[in-house]
């Protein structure tokens, strides 16, 4: 029996277990839409603009650890995915991204909505496939599930031609895939791994840095071993934040530009330095010159790209870091390190967090506080970028894994509320909180009526400081508080929620923020809260661009660190 191209699409999308496709149709994707009534297992979510789709489709997967398939049509819809499509490149996260292409005969010819979106992809995908023949369509499906989930994960495109959707062919889905240039490296070298024990079982002042790869391997329970078997201490970067539990004696919370104080003091003066499933982003080195200046390092990591690339490195270890971890902490003798977790408590004693301001004002850290607090914990808090950001990574407490998802390598304002929709539906059974800016919320506030149509239950907390806050920030410490492009003008959030069918409230004065907190929880749906905060607060450590990360400005009124 023959299928179009169209069900051979859709019956290849549920041989690798997709369950829902973020899109917006269009021309070149009209004969995919028209199938898809044939195929009820595949649930279609219609966002209201295609770079919703892209970060729907990577909160999705980075809830559940499938791979993320977002739909568009070819020219201005494809090319509306490329920021969601390289903000999941640069924070590894599986995504298969399927585009419509103009009829075989238009190509290279500037067709009506036409764009050569594989060339444009390219730097931003594991790898793209312009699909011209339907015979290749099954492998290609194949493939490009195979490439997105495994090893270093990352988005696929998929480009297919309109005629190809429309032709028709007997079906044959490829039991293997034959990628005999593409064999990432699971198991860690065994030499390299009793050397890393060796030096793990002599160090005197060890630390652990632990990424974004022990959430995606879900090493939760190994990195935990280790950690307790070497009494290593744990920073983590932004990406890794609820890979370890923050109320773990042995937890030092965040490093970096923004990070805690113990974090980056503790980095500084190891003489070990134990990094797993990271990449050392220049947000958590600071200045390459004086990181961890006394430390060897052994760095963990799937990618073999990323070892050596921004720090030396005295043992290397390439493997997926479950895997590695499962083979090293057997090798690990159990170790006691008492003077300096003795040194490192000093350090959380000396240089606590900024307390919040204790006056009738609304601050952000405030908010993030409560949402803890009401929640106990048990939330997945998606953020976009921007202050808001860094106070949900510092004053929320993360001992649930996996549960602070954010846009860290690219840094795309807008991510937050399209990416909170497609972990709520990965995850339904979870309470979601996306916690976003003023600024950053408005850039796919469209996303509120994707809510209301698939019934999608995320509450919003909006920090709304009448700024574009960090750039206002950086504009006041270094560029003598000219505040240029940065002042904001918003509408009224919680009348604009309710527009669309949505509870809004609008909260400015401090006693009304637990309550309304308390009342979305309760509210069978989604609900937008406008928090009216301080104006001109600020994010405190910081780090100055190109700094050691020693060089911690604590709070505005103290010296440097």
């Amino acid at each position: 029996m023959k299928l179009t191209g169209a069900q051979i699409l859709c019956e290849s999308l549920i041989r690798e277990g997709v369950e829902v496709i973020f899109g917006l149709p269009g021309g070149a994707v009209l004969p995919l839409y028209d199938t898809l009534p044939q195929y009820p297992q595949l649930r279609h979510i219609l966002v209201r603009h295609e770079q919703g789709a892209a970060h729907a489709a990577d909160g999705y997967a980075r809830a559940t650890g499938k791979v993320g398939v977002c739909l568009a049509t070819s020219g201005p819809g494809a090319t509306n995915l490329v920021t969601g499509i390289a903000c999941a490149a640069m924070d590894s996260v599986s995504m298969v991204a399927i585009t419509g292409q103009v009829a075989r005969q238009f190509i290279g010819k500037d067709a009506f909505q036409e764009v050569d979106i594989t060339g444009i992809t390219l730097p931003i995908t594991k790898h793209n496939y312009l699909v011209e023949d339907l015979g290749d369509l099954p492998s290609v499906i194949k493939e490009a599930f195979h490439i997105a989930s495994t090893g270093r994960p990352g988005p696929v495109l998929i480009d297919i031609s309109r005629d190809v959707q429309t032709d028709e062919a007997v079906y044959h889905y490829p039991e293997q895939v034959r990628l005999p240039g593409y064999k990432p490296t699971v198991q860690g070298h065994p030499s390299q791994i009793k050397r890393a024990a060796k030096l793990i079982n002599e160090a005197q002042r060890p630390v652990i840095v632990a990424g974004h790869g022990i959430i995606i391997s879900e090493a939760y329970q190994e990195l935990r071993e280790l950690a307790e078997k070497a009494q290593a201490p744990v920073a983590t970067t932004l990406h890794g934040i609820s890979c370890f539990p923050e109320s773990h004696v042995l937890s030092l919370g965040f490093m970096g530009m923004h990070g805690l104080a113990q974090a980056n003091l503790t980095v500084a003066n190891s003489d070990l330095l134990i990094a797993i499933g990271m990449r050392f982003d220049d947000r958590v080195t600071g200045s390459l010159v004086s990181f961890a200046p006394h430390a060897q390092v052994i760095h963990i990591d799937i990618d073999p790209a990323e070892i050596g690339k921004n720090v030396r490195v005295a043992v290397p270890i390439v493997g997926d870091v479950r895997a590695v971890l499962r083979a090293l902490n057997p090798l690990v003798s159990s170790q006691t390190h008492g003077q300096w977790l003795s040194q490192i408590d000093g350090w959380r004693s000396q240089y606590p967090l900024p307390p919040i301001e204790e006056d009738e004002k609304i601050y952000p850290q405030h908010v993030i506080r409560k949402i803890c607090e009401v929640t106990a914990g048990d939330a997945i808090i998606v953020t976009g970028v921007g202050q808001h950001q860094m106070f949900t990574a510092q004053y929320f407490t993360y001992n649930k894994p996996n549960s602070y998802i954010s846009s860290g390598g690219l840094g795309v304002m807008g991510f937050a509320l399209p990416a909170a929709m497609g972990v709520k539906v990965g995850r339904p059974e979870e309470v979601v909180w996306c916690v976003d800016g003023d600024g950053s919320f408005q850039m796919n506030v469209q996303e509120l009526a994707t809510l209301v149509q698939d019934r999608i239950n995320v509450k919003i907390a909006i920090s709304n400081n009448g700024f574009l806050g960090m750039v206002r920030q950086w504009q006041q410490l270094f560029y003598q508080k000219r505040y240029v492009g940065t002042p904001l003008s918003s509408p009224h959030f919680a009348k604009l929620a309710e527009s669309y069918g949505i509870l809004g409230l609008r909260v400015s004065s401090l006693s009304e923020v637990e309550p309304a907190i308390r009342q979305a929880m309760a509210h069978d749906g989604p609900v937008v809260i406008d928090f009216v905060v301080e104006p001109e607060g600020n994010v405190f450590p910081m780090v100055a661009p190109g700094a050691s990360i020693t060089d911690m400005i604590h709070h505005p009124q103290k010296t440097k660190v």
